[in-house]
């Protein structure tokens, strides 16, 4: 599906699911290499940024969460020329899609034409760095969240949902991992096909990666914390049941051997009748006691 937007002097053309006929039309309105065509109609697995002598091509790839809370990386691959920016994508990606109910207001809000299309690759870039950092505040509330279920005793049930919430950070650190490299050569690549009078526009950009960057290792960095409390949580629990279990098997060991000394079938048994009886099992309970009595001195329980 192809949405074209013009104001003014630029043209903003914005390709979801590209055809075969629409990337054709593209090819011959806009002088595009057939190469690049190409890669227009596929999956590019690796981002790069390409500076041909009409216009750059830029291939990023961008975080997305699905309604299962999984983190998958949607590419954007950008045509951007003086007067002209194409964005091709293979999927709906919510970020341009707000921006498309925005763009002509906000196009018409400027007096005077934007030098070029510039611009518009950095406020779109703009609103997809803001939408990863929405995500990531979204991951930093479910780490609160499972922090609270941890101090309230669900250590064991928790330690899936860590598991779980690390994934998502590992999926979102791939899907970002070479930005940093790619906003480098965009700028170099920028200040040679705008000149050097675009500077602040991308740092701006630059700016708003690092708040993606900064916040994804914070998460990261919290989780690790967290990860380690609930292990420790658990470990502390797991002694303390052994502990008990211990004991108790210490404290039936005697109760046990009296039990089988006695069960034996001999003749010098002195059980006769119930008072005996009695007294066995009277000094089992007082052994019993002495040996919880002497844990609880040693605060073993």
């Amino acid at each position: 599906m192809l949405s074209k937007y013009t104001q003014k002097n630029l043209t903003w053309i914005d390709v979801e699911a590209p055809t075969k006929e629409e990337v054709e039309m593209l090819v011959e309105e806009y002088d595009i290499d057939v190469e690049v065509a190409k890669e227009l109609t596929t999956n590019t697995y690796r981002p790069k940024v390409d500076l041909h002598e009409k216009y750059m091509y830029i291939v990023m790839h961008f975080p997305t969460t699905d309604a299962r809370g999984k983190v998958h990386d949607q590419e954007i691959d950008f045509i951007l020329g003086k007067d002209f920016l194409i964005s091709v994508h293979y999927n709906t990606i919510n970020p341009l899609h707000e921006f498309k109910k925005a763009f002509e207001v906000q196009m018409m809000l400027h007096k005077q034409a934007l030098p070029h299309a510039g611009f518009i690759i950095v406020d779109i870039l703009k609103e997809l760095y803001k939408n990863a950092t929405t995500q990531l505040e979204a991951i930093e509330n479910k780490i609160i969240e499972i922090e609270n279920h941890t101090f309230s005793g669900n250590e064991s049930k928790m330690v899936t949902s860590i598991s779980h919430l690390n994934r998502e950070l590992l999926d979102f650190k791939q899907a970002t991992r070479l930005h940093s490299t790619i906003l480098k050569s965009f700028v170099s690549a920028s200040k040679e096909f705008f000149g050097l009078g675009f500077d602040y526009h991308l740092s701006v950009i630059i700016s708003e990666y690092e708040k993606v960057k900064t916040t994804l290792e914070a998460n990261k960095d919290l989780l690790i914390d967290l990860r380690e409390t609930n292990d420790s949580l658990l470990t502390s629990k797991t002694n303390d049941v052994i502990k008990i279990l211990t004991i108790m098997n210490f404290i039936m060991l005697p109760l046990g051997l009296i039990t089988w000394v006695f069960g034996m079938n001999t003749t010098f048994i002195f059980i006769k009748d119930m008072t005996d009886f009695y007294i066995v099992i009277g000094s089992m309970c007082l052994t019993a006691l002495v040996m919880f009595i002497y844990f609880k001195s040693k605060k073993w329980l």
